[in-house]
């Protein structure tokens, strides 16, 4: 996970540079971290003032927020019900403008939580994540955009701090709408399992 100092800048993980430089990779203006080993994902946001030649730029805390992986543990491939490690973006915004408590089913929306659904397994906003490394979280039987891997809201919202997903990351209303308001298309989301 990504450590804090003063001045409230950060010093990210080292595979996430890593993986930006390997990739060819454009950092965005918003990062998340996932730690699988912590249940937590942390919100990232680039400092305003860069100084020319930083090959990566600084990046302040903004937000924790407590969250769910997979009760499978962590894992690449189609139909393992992992959660996928490594440099994603996000993809695609789905359920902008929707109430809260929308109940997805195939990425519609079919219902509301209150009227039935309230164990719905994807509910309030989507994030669909597409992985960015070919041949680890991109292409064939790897890749987390086929697999449909979101950040995504969950009926049952006890169950967040621990792996109980079947490989999305699931997050709490309260944290994940104002976080699908706040971040765009192409944000960078770094998966890892510490």
């Amino acid at each position: 996970m990504a450590e804090t100092h003063a001045g409230g800048r950060s010093r990210l993980p080292s595979g996430l540079h890593a993986a930006v430089r390997r990739h060819g990779v454009r950092p965005s203006r918003y990062l998340l971290t996932v730690s699988v080993t912590a249940q937590e994902m942390q919100l990232f946001e680039r400092e305003p003032a860069q100084i020319a030649g930083v090959p990566f730029p600084e990046y302040g805390f903004r937000r924790r927020y407590v969250i769910s992986t997979s009760a499978w543990g962590v894992g690449q491939t189609m139909h393992s019900h992992r959660t996928p490690l490594g440099l994603h973006r996000i993809a695609q915004k789905i359920g902008g403008g929707t109430p809260i408590g929308t109940v997805f089913r195939h990425r519609q929306p079919i219902g509301l939580t209150w009227e039935g659904l309230h164990e719905a397994a994807i509910v309030h906003r989507i994030l669909w994540l597409e992985g960015l490394e070919p041949g680890f979280n991109r292409g064939g039987e790897v890749d987390s955009f086929r697999r449909c891997i979101y950040l995504h809201g969950f009926g049952d919202e006890t169950t967040l701090g621990r792996p109980t997903s079947h490989g999305c990351i699931h997050v709490a209303a309260k944290d994940l709408i104002p976080l699908y308001d706040r971040v765009p298309v192409g944000t960078l989301v770094w998966i890892a399992e510490r």
